[in-house]
């Protein structure tokens, strides 16, 4: 049996979006216990360099929502990216899920040799449907999430594997 476009994508971000919210739960329960500002959570990165839980959290829900309506040759909804609280960061997660939940299987399915351009600031970048999911958007969308959870991990919040992954079904 073979996985369709839908199912490999839409599928998969939902869960992990999903999975993402109930961390970002336990993050917020964690700061009100600890009495710590959750503005030293959305702010904190691993490196100088990287951007901040928030930024990480944007990024992994733009290249969800993006993917998608690309796939289904659908308008890429814009956020503003001007979210600074946890709730802000819940609200952006629950509406790009409810996104995501718009799109019905049969406008994604068959995108596999569809063509796709980005343009970007400094360059335009051209994929077929398949291989911008898997060689372009998991690993953005994966790395994205992971350093939310470092983020989060490294700062404190009592975080694991399963909560990542979240339960196998």
């Amino acid at each position: 049996m073979s996985i369709t476009m839908y199912q490999a994508s839409v599928s998969v971000f939902i869960r992990m979006l999903d999975n993402l919210s109930v961390i970002l739960d336990k993050a917020a329960s964690h700061a009100e216990a600890k009495k710590i500002d959750p503005s030293i959570f959305i702010t904190a990165r691993l490196a100088p360099d990287m951007y901040p839980l928030s930024r990480q959290i944007q990024i992994a829900t733009d290249m969800a929502k993006g993917c998608a309506a690309r796939l289904a040759g659908l308008d890429v909804p814009s956020y503003e990216d001007n979210e600074t609280t946890f709730l802000e960061l819940q609200t952006r997660i629950a509406k790009t899920v409810a996104f995501l939940h718009s799109i019905d299987a049969e406008q994604i399915n068959g995108s596999e040799e569809k063509s796709i351009t980005l343009r970007t600031p400094s360059r335009e970048l051209s994929f077929l449907g398949q291989p911008y999911l898997l060689h372009f958007v998991f690993p953005n969308f994966y790395f994205h999430i992971t350093t939310a959870y470092a983020i989060l991990r490294h700062n404190g919040v009592a975080i694991g594997k399963l909560d990542f992954v979240g339960n196998p079904e």
